[in-house]
């Protein structure tokens, strides 16, 4: 599972615990490119304060702020509304992944 965290633009080493994701890559991660490729895509995005958006990556900029289309809004894992495009500050991420279109809110994709 590839996984980009915080905003800083720094590299994101990415290891693994024994036992834990053991599919996960030791090596860093290019957050730009890493970005790049989600671009079009649907992601789930977590805020640091425990909000999660779902929704299909439109674009990021310079500073790594994200725009998402067709934007589903959760709590607890609890779908609480559509919000449609939104924006999103680059410091308000704790992290963003890919997800399935059919992926299971709140589940990490293996």
């Amino acid at each position: 599972v590839e996984v980009w965290s915080e905003c800083a633009g720094l590299y994101l080493a990415a290891y693994a615990r024994p036992g834990f994701y053991s599919n996960m890559s030791s090596m860093p991660l290019n957050p730009k490119p890493f970005l790049n490729s989600l671009t079009g895509k649907p992601v789930m995005v977590k805020l640091k304060w425990g909000h999660e958006y779902k929704g299909y990556l439109v674009s990021v900029d310079g500073y790594m702020n994200l725009q998402l289309a067709n934007t589903e809004e959760y709590i607890d894992s609890n779908c609480i509304g559509n919000l449609g495009e939104v924006l999103v500050r680059c410091n308000n991420v704790l992290y963003i992944r890919g997800a399935d279109e059919d992926d299971e809110e709140g589940e990490m994709r293996e």
